[in-house]
């Protein structure tokens, strides 16, 4: 599986959050640097995890969809 990807923008905000919870929880100062090494090293290691979660949940409001799609047309049958 390709290493999880963000955009400039998406990328920039994780690593804000990353050296805000380093210096609110931990009470260390990250650099930039740290913040986007980190982030990367989660992406490559653990982000297969959380895009198989989103994936699952995606499965699941499908499958809902389509069970409504099924209902419907079960609702339109012509009795013969």
């Amino acid at each position: 599986m390709a290493i999880v990807e963000f955009t400039q923008e998406e990328k920039d905000a994780i690593v804000n959050q990353i050296k805000l919870y380093f210096s609110e929880e931990l009470d260390q100062e990250i650099g930039q640097f740290q913040a986007e090494f980190l982030l990367d090293f989660f992406a490559e290691k653990i982000g297969g995890a959380f895009y198989n979660v989103g994936l699952r949940d995606a499965r699941a409001v499908l499958e809902g969809k389509l069970q409504d799609i099924d209902d419907a047309l079960y609702e339109i049958e012509k009795p013969i």
